[in-house]
């Protein structure tokens, strides 16, 4: 059974980094590409990023690049998103997300709140 599991909610201040975590089980992870999105109310869900399984190569969300960064560490199954110098409009519900068998998984999301 595909499992993904986000943690790391938070509510921070603008410029104040934060990282999300999603630890998976249930399938190979070490050969899957991983992906985080966020919703945001009123607005369509997005891709935030992406990485491939061995990390060489990565995506990004337009205007996302440079203020966040994906990774992973396959030995512990796990993917993190870094969001570095976060802004109000960062503020959504972050899901982990992958495709395994053509089938797509989410995790339960996190909640990031950006606000002075």
């Amino acid at each position: 059974q595909v499992q993904l599991v986000e943690s790391g909610e938070g509510f921070v201040q603008p410029g104040e980094s934060l990282r999300l975590s999603c630890t998976a089980s249930g399938f190979d992870f070490s050969n899957t590409v991983m992906n985080w999105y966020r919703w945001a109310p009123g607005k369509e869900r997005e891709l935030v990023a992406a990485i491939r399984p061995d990390s060489r190569s990565t995506n990004y969300g337009a205007s996302l690049r440079g203020r966040f960064t994906i990774s992973r560490d396959n030995a512990k199954n796990t993917v993190y998103l870094l969001l570095n110098y976060p802004k109000p409009e960062d503020t959504a519900v972050y899901y982990c997300h992958t495709i395994v068998r053509l089938r797509d998984y989410w995790g339960q999301g996190t909640q990031v709140t950006v606000s002075s």
